[in-house]
Order: structure tokens, then sequence, then C-alpha cells
């Protein structure tokens, strides 16, 4: 049984840093793509982050440099660390795995950045 778990979520003020967790169970993690993605109320899931299977990054507003992913293949674990929160990063944030034809999320967690 496939499970991503994302842990990491919470209220956090502006300008603060977050680190989210996902932990991926039931898959071949080393050869699966991993992403980051958030929906906000009344906004499709948008996708925030991604590393591929060969360490490869692509993260939103990159000139920016707010966002960063990683994973630990020895733990089965990707991470985002989100730096410099803004309200507008206000969203659940869901882990995805990706593979051919097999796709797969989580439950999503929660940020709320709010003075």
């Amino acid at each position: 049984q496939v499970q991503l778990v994302e842990s990491g979520g919470g209220l956090v003020q502006p300008g603060g840093s977050l680190r989210l967790s996902c932990a991926a169970s039931g898959i071949s993690f080393r050869i699966y793509n991993m992403a980051w993605y958030r929906q906000a109320p009344g906004n499709q899931r948008e996708l925030v982050a991604m590393i591929g299977n060969t360490g490869i990054t692509n993260e939103k507003d990159s000139e920016k440099g707010r966002f960063t992913i990683s994973r630990d293949v020895a733990k089965n674990v990707v991470f985002l660390q989100i730096d410099s929160l803004e309200r507008e990063d206000t969203a659940v944030y869901y882990c995805n795995a990706h593979y051919g034809v097999n796709n797969y999320w989580g439950r999503g967690t929660q940020v709320t950045v709010s003075s």
C-alpha cells in the first residue's frame, strides 16, 4: 500500500520559515520523481517544487530562492524548505510521487501564514 504522509505544517508569521516533510512508503522511492504542490482556498492546485529521481530540482520562483526541495533516499523522505513566508503562501501543501503511469498523493499539510 502506497502512503505519502506529510508533516511540518502549521501557523507561522510572515517572514518565517517552515520545513515540510513527506515520508513515503510502498514505492521504490529511489526511482520516483517527487514534488510538492499547494492549493489555496478557491484556487487550483499548483506545482511548488519538483525533484527528479536524478536529483535535478525545479522550484517555483527560483530567482527568489524561497523554496528548496530535497530528498533523503536512504530514509524515503522528501523535504520542502520555505523561507521568507508570505501570506500568499497560505495553502494546503501536498506531496506527490510519480513515475510512468503511477501517480500518488498525500493528504496534505496546512500552512497558514499570519501575524
